[in-house]
């Protein structure tokens, strides 16, 4: 009797699906994909792409692993500590399936070498935590050509996109401008640690469905996750013809480097400053948008709030900068920022972001509030 293949005994559960097979694990074995940031999303995307036998699977972080990581990155263990990240992934990706190629980038991503870096690969997944990287990705994307698929997590909360050329809206085209400070690290905000596990998952699923054509990609839609609700959200999305870099008329055709960028009047309010503002301000309280759904607002909410729930947002924006100021509001901070950058977009004054949310609300100053 003939000993087992091991290829074909590694990816046997794949080689079962017919929709995959023969065909869809050669095709995944050719395959070049770059993961930029080997942190809490790189981390869950990095290891099932080497598990499901991606061919060249690069690495980009050009940080070192610290003992704060290791509860959410799980690429990384504790001897890893005070490794760079890029070349103790690599090992544990090799370790992991000695079949594939992995190469470990351990370098800043800059307009200096993206162009190429990507030019490499056939794909990208980014999962890196500055807006600036991720802007600086997504051009280099548009104009190479290459798929994209984008992650970001924001305390209890996460979202993901993807972008393929020439079928539907880029990472600009959702949010065409925000400053790196606008949305806080994880240090500075929080992260439940298995989130990043979700929505990197995700964006190695989106990855397995555009190197093989299997399935339905993510475009045109902006998925949300809420763990705490644990309750997906979609965004309808579409291109925009006046987008900085895959519009009719683009005005970035070169990559650069980021310059410094304001906040573009983005207020962050605590539960407490929230409390003071509408002290102060009786007489003329400022407009409380809650951008929930329905059931969550009827459930509870802050008194003299409108629910304008995230999905129908876009539609209401003119009349929200006619009043001007707006706070957002959702249950734990994560899509309220989300519409703070949609509004900041539609060239609404000072939107305001309640951090935390109604659940920072309900600890805080209001114990009898009940979030849904």
């Amino acid at each position: 009797m003939a000993p087992a293949d091991p290829h074909t005994t590694r990816y046997a559960r794949h080689l079962a699906l017919a929709e995959f097979g023969a065909a869809g694990q050669e095709r995944l074995r050719a395959a070049r994909v770059l993961v930029v940031g080997a942190g809490g999303l790189g981390s869950p995307a990095a290891l099932y792409l080497a598990a499901a036998g991606c061919g060249t699977l690069g690495l980009l972080d050009c940080d070192r692993v610290d003992l704060s990581n290791l509860q959410r990155q799980i690429l990384f263990d504790t001897p890893a500590v005070g490794r760079p990240k890029a070349e103790a992934g690599r090992e544990r990706l090799a370790a992991l399936n000695p079949e594939i190629r992995v190469v470990a980038h351990q370098l800043e991503l800059k307009a200096a070498n993206v162009r190429e870096l990507i030019a490499q690969y056939d794909l990208v997944l980014d999962g890196s935590d500055r807006l600036s990287t991720r802007y600086l990705v997504n051009d280099a994307c548009v104009l190479l050509r290459r798929p994209l698929v984008s992650a970001a997590i924001h305390r209890f909360e996460g979202q993901l996109m993807s972008y393929v050329p020439g079928r539907g809206p880029c990472y600009r085209c959702v949010f065409p401008h925000a400053a790196d400070g606008m949305v806080a690290n994880c240090a500075q905000a929080g992260v439940l640690g298995v989130l990043p596990g979700v929505l990197g998952t995700l964006q190695a699923t989106e990855a397995l469905k555009l190197l093989t054509g299997l399935g339905e990609p993510l475009l045109g839609r902006l998925l949300i996750y809420d763990a705490l609700e644990l309750r997906f959200a979609e965004l309808r999305t579409r291109r925009r013809p006046d987008c900085a870099v895959c519009g009719d008329s683009p005005v970035i055709t070169e990559l650069k480097d980021p310059e410094p960028m304001r906040d573009d009047g983005l207020r962050r309010l605590a539960a407490a400053d929230l409390e003071k503002l509408l002290g102060e301000a009786r007489d003329a309280p400022p407009l409380l948008v809650d951008v929930r759904e329905p059931y969550e607002f009827s459930a509870g909410h802050l008194a003299g709030s409108v629910n304008i729930p995230l999905a129908t947002l876009p539609q209401h924006l003119a009349e929200i900068a006619a009043k001007g100021a707006p706070v957002f509001i959702c249950r734990s901070g994560g899509r309220s920022l989300a519409a703070c950058q949609m509004a900041l977009t539609a060239s609404v004054a000072s939107p305001a972001n309640l951090e935390g949310g109604l659940l920072a609300w309900a600890a805080e100053i209001d114990p009898t509030l009940r979030v849904a």
